[in-house]
């Protein structure tokens, strides 16, 4: 009989904090709201740079929904906001 290879076997270690990783979604169904679908929310506008630059690094690239928990229609307008004020030299 030939003996597996020890790469291919499971390892008996299966504790919850082994599971865990920054690029996987935890078990909680815990979602923030989206910040800009609120009662008195800031209106998305590109000569609005104070919002705007929020949601832009460092670098000048948008941030993602995903991280800012924004919902994908005001996702949408936001970047084609930020793109304008890019344009016109706002930002």
């Amino acid at each position: 009989m030939k003996k597996r290879n020890k790469k291919f076997q499971k390892r008996g270690n299966n504790n919850s904090l082994s599971k865990l990783s920054l690029f996987q979604k935890s078990d909680g169904k815990f979602s923030k709201k989206c910040p800009l679908s609120i009662k008195n929310a800031p209106v998305i506008d590109y000569k609005n740079i104070s919002l705007l630059k929020k949601y832009i690094s460092d670098n000048g690239k948008i941030i993602s929904s995903k991280i800012t928990s924004v919902s994908f229609s005001k996702q949408k307008k936001l970047n084609r906001e930020i793109k304008k004020a890019k344009i016109l030299g706002l930002i």
